[in-house]
């Protein structure tokens, strides 16, 4: 059986596809649209109907291509930008009642926690998982049995537009210096591993990422374009989130840095699996 799941995102929205068995689950495709919600929120307040129509037009795609591939169960979760809205129920019905499927608003903590799905986030070796989005970030540690998560309205596209408050840098430096040493850093989101690619890494050393970093920021968005091939939604706002990922590492005293290709849509998708092949639970009433 397939399974699909849809993450609204603020930079961006995603949609994968996965085959499952009663056993397994297998990832198939992928597809992106660089509609960038988070523009409209961090600009005014609200999401405009423009953007909404937008959002509404790429969901009815991405519904056609599931009914394709036979594809009955789905789930669309949506994250930053829709929990900041000033307009963000009236928004979600708007857009709900167009594409008659319902769209959960999941908070940052929950965000966060979802990062558990990770085939390695419960390990033996302790990583700081780390989530920079277009309007937010998570982190979830799993330690002595205990989900360590926190959400910070800190993000790539925030920062961009000059939104990432200085209260939020204070509140995560806080936070983070309440927490242990950890040796590596697994970043999830397409801004850390458009960065890896360009050495074409996977995994960097602490050092060797700050000062690559610091060498990055000095080129304008069209250099990066043009030397690194990175989109043009990349391109300007990546040194926002190598901000927040330099700051983490070096407040938790990170060793290495890696990236996973891993998602918000890929947590909902194995939550999603659990689900469709857990033991249903019968309740009766006498």
């Amino acid at each position: 059986m397939k399974i699909a799941s849809i993450d609204i995102g603020t930079n961006a929205i995603k949609s994968k596809i996965f085959r499952t068995t009663p056993a397994s689950i297998e990832f198939i495709e992928g597809i992106r649209s660089p509609i960038r919600l988070g523009a409209d929120v961090f600009k005014t307040g609200v999401l405009s109907k423009r953007k909404l129509n937008e959002l509404i037009k790429t969901l009815k795609e991405y519904q056609i291509n599931f009914i394709k591939n036979d594809i009955k169960m789905y789930e669309i979760v949506a994250t930053s930008a829709f929990r900041d809205t000033q307009n963000s129920e009236e928004a979600r019905r708007y857009v709900e009642n167009e594409i008659e499927h319902p769209i959960r608003i999941i908070s940052g903590l929950e965000e966060a926690k979802l990062i558990r799905f990770h085939p390695k986030a419960q390990s033996k070796n302790i990583n700081a998982f780390v989530d920079v989005g277009g309007g937010s970030t998570e982190i979830y540690i799993y330690r002595d049995g205990q989900h360590i998560i926190q959400s910070f309205q800190l993000g790539a596209v925030r920062g961009m537009l000059g939104q990432n408050n200085s209260s939020e840098w204070k509140r995560l430096k806080t936070w983070l210096n309440k927490q242990s040493e950890v040796d590596t850093l697994v970043g999830l989101g397409g801004s850390i591993r458009s960065f890896l690619k360009i050495y074409n890494k996977n995994k960097m050393q602490t050092s060797d990422f700050l000062s690559n970093a610091k060498l990055l920021v000095k080129l304008s968005n069209k250099e990066k374009i043009k030397k690194y091939s990175l989109a043009s939604d990349r391109a300007d706002v990546i040194d926002h989130a190598l901000q927040i990922y330099s700051e983490i590492s070096n407040l938790l005293k990170i060793k290495n840095i890696k990236s996973t290709k891993w998602g918000v849509s890929d947590s909902i998708a194995v939550k999603t699996f659990h689900e469709l092949y857990s033991k249903k639970i019968t309740i009766s009433r006498s």
